[in-house]
């Protein structure tokens, strides 16, 4: 079938493929560079290990060694994927000249002025992330730590990673959402849920006294259910994190990773809840197997899922901050980026090619025989055709072409790394 051909059957149900792909092609999307080195860094050691509740498995040949090799692979990434992508950065990934090095608290934004220059080549946006994960200063909390030197330590960055947040805003001219995750908890029942808590509240207040213009940085609040070494509890659950973003609308947006939550519990169904009450919202979007486990995004039901959702609720019109964020050591780290980035793409895509209007009508007639009848038989839709003829659009290659070029860029440059 060709593309005019799935045209005209999507044009029979009032659905124009045309403007979709347009739409999509403004729709921003966050790269994280973390997939690339499997969350390493260059601001310390690059061989200790993960700390904070976060682990990578797998040993694939290729990792990314310096900056120069994650830029470089990240060039070949962008090479690939349709659309309008945005770096996105841990503050981990500072990058420092011959003699020189800062402490998280003293980072500054000339630290990360190789990753603006980088972004400004490319025409890209930043996105951008305190790192509160694999330092020695996590006693193993940090915003919620009972000793003043270890949290003032991590507030002091906090408020480092809202300047710097505001250069790569100012500098690439377009919105930088900066997200605020710790790993505090701890392994087993706590003798004191509400300490940490408070503390972790007191801190967030004073990272975000820091001065910035919101139309231009986006502070987010990330929650979790629990991490590696941290299954019991965690200062920032649910509740807490949406909580404090509800009441600090005015500086602070809440972020939902779609791997934080119980297994049983989906993201989808949250976005519109949120949407109800906040005007902006953030998303990693992930795919957890069991647990936060960061696998490579799919074109699963879910994610689909989390798209319609965006869709239906105008989360593209400047509502939902979308990013990426996963880290698979066990297969080609260029691939894993690749697929990831193509399906979130495919999913919004997806989304906007339904005819939700008339889902819509159909439900508040309470056709609901009827309203089945239409979701299910979209599926079968060509919906391949209009993916292809968007990546012919975007000059990017159609799926069953794209793999063959990350094999010969392995057997080229990976495979020499190690």
């Amino acid at each position: 079938m060709s593309y005019n051909e799935a045209k005209a059957k999507y044009a029979a149900l009032g659905i124009d493929t045309d403007a979709a792909m347009e739409t999509l092609k403004s729709v921003p999307v966050s790269l994280h560079c973390w997939q690339g080195d499997d969350v390493r860094g260059f601001d310390t050691d690059p061989n200790k290990p993960l700390t904070g509740g976060i682990q990578t498995t797998g040993n694939y040949p290729g990792r990314a060694r310096t900056p120069a090799e994650l830029m470089q692979d990240i060039d070949m990434v962008l090479s690939l994927i349709p659309g309008r992508p945005k770096l996105n950065l841990h503050a981990n990934y500072a990058i420092f000249e011959p003699g020189e090095w800062a402490d998280r608290d003293k980072l500054e934004p000339k630290h990360f002025q190789k990753w603006v220059d980088f972004c400004k080549e490319r025409g890209i946006g930043c996105d951008f992330n305190p790192t509160f994960f694999s330092h020695p200063k996590c006693d193993p909390l940090t915003l919620s730590s009972p000793n003043e030197e270890t949290r003032r330590f991590w507030i002091d960055h906090g408020k480092a990673a809202i300047r710097i947040s505001t250069y790569l805003a100012e500098q690439l001219g377009e919105v930088c959402t900066m997200n605020i995750w710790t790993g505090d908890g701890f392994k087993d029942i706590p003798g004191d849920r509400m300490g940490p808590r408070v503390r972790y509240k007191e801190s967030l207040d004073e990272i975000l006294s820091e001065p910035f213009d919101f139309n231009k940085v986006k502070p987010c609040v990330e929650s979790k259910v629990f991490g590696i070494g941290v299954e019991a509890y965690t200062a920032g659950s649910a509740e807490f994190a949406l909580t404090y973003a509800a009441m600090h609308q005015d500086k602070c947006i809440p972020l939902m990773d779609n791997g934080h939550y119980h297994p049983t519990e989906v993201v989808s169904d949250k976005i519109s809840a949120l949407l109800t009450f906040f005007p902006e919202i953030a998303l990693h979007v992930t795919r957890p197997i069991r647990w936060d486990s960061d696998h490579v995004v799919l074109f699963d039901d879910e994610t689909r899922e989390i798209a319609r959702e965006i869709v239906r609720c105008g989360g593209l019109k400047g509502r939902v901050h979308i990013a990426l964020d996963y880290f698979d050591a066990s297969i080609n780290r260029v691939s894993a980026w690749v697929m990831g980035f193509r399906n979130a793409q495919k999913s919004l895509l997806f989304a906007l090619l339904q005819p939700n209007a008339q889902l819509q009508k159909l439900q508040d007639e309470s056709r609901f025989s009827e309203l089945m009848v239409v979701q299910e038989e979209l599926k079968t839709l060509p919906f391949g055709e209009v993916w292809n003829e968007y990546c012919r659009r975007c000059g990017k290659s159609e799926d069953n072409q794209w793999f063959a070029k990350v094999a010969d860029y392995e057997n080229a440059v990976l495979s020499k790394r190690n």
